[in-house]
């Protein structure tokens, strides 16, 4: 997608130099005191580690070793205007250092979550047979068309029509480099300054 073909929720990463990434509310008070680790979720373990070893299980040799998408903490390059977000949540800005960072089409990858979590569930076996047969298609695509961080900054492929870039970060977040941007709750997005001001209630 060229630029101007759709508005962003957050300015470009050139003008701000921050990723962004979505946590659960629950799980602020711990990222504000010890920053982000890559598995320092209950959801790593429960939800997606057998997932990203089975999306790495098919990297190709061209793919640095120190990609390793289970150790990765994820963050987008931005959102579109209308996204989606999920209720009981927060925003955060991340200061990242880009020669430790790949990007990746999400959009590919979560083509796949739910046969992959379907396969070992009664009366939906045959989503192995769709592994089998598209689920390698999409990783084969979604591993041939990642790129670096630095590279995607000059090509700008998160641009592109159909790529909802991903950024795996392959380092920890210190607190000092998260700033808080949205909290999302069922009724409104507000900024930090929003909420302080509504909780006040001055």
């Amino acid at each position: 997608m060229k630029e101007g073909d759709h508005i962003t929720f957050f300015p470009d990463y050139n003008t701000t130099e921050t990723v962004y990434h979505v946590a659960c509310i629950t799980d602020l008070d711990n990222i504000l005191n010890n920053g982000i680790k890559y598995n320092d979720k209950s959801t790593y373990s429960t939800m997606y580690l057998e997932f990203h070893k089975y999306i790495s299980s098919f990297k190709p040799e061209n793919i640095p070793d120190w990609v390793i998408r289970e150790k990765a903490i994820f963050a987008s390059l931005n959102y579109k205007k209308d996204h989606s977000w999920h209720s009981h949540s927060v925003v955060l800005a991340l200061k990242i250092d880009k020669e430790r960072c790949w990007i990746a089409n999400e959009n590919l990858a979560n083509r796949i979550y739910e046969p992959f979590i379907l396969k070992d569930v009664k009366y939906f076996e045959v989503a192995n047979s769709y592994l089998n047969r598209e689920g390698k298609k999409a990783i084969e695509e979604y591993w041939n068309t990642s790129l670096s961080f630095n590279e995607n900054l000059l090509l700008r492929r998160d641009k592109e029509k159909g790529y909802d870039a991903e950024v795996m970060i392959f380092h920890d977040i210190k607190p000092e480099d998260i700033t808080i941007l949205r909290i999302i709750s069922d009724h409104k997005i507000m900024t930090f300054e929003e909420c302080l001001e509504l909780y006040k209630g001055e």
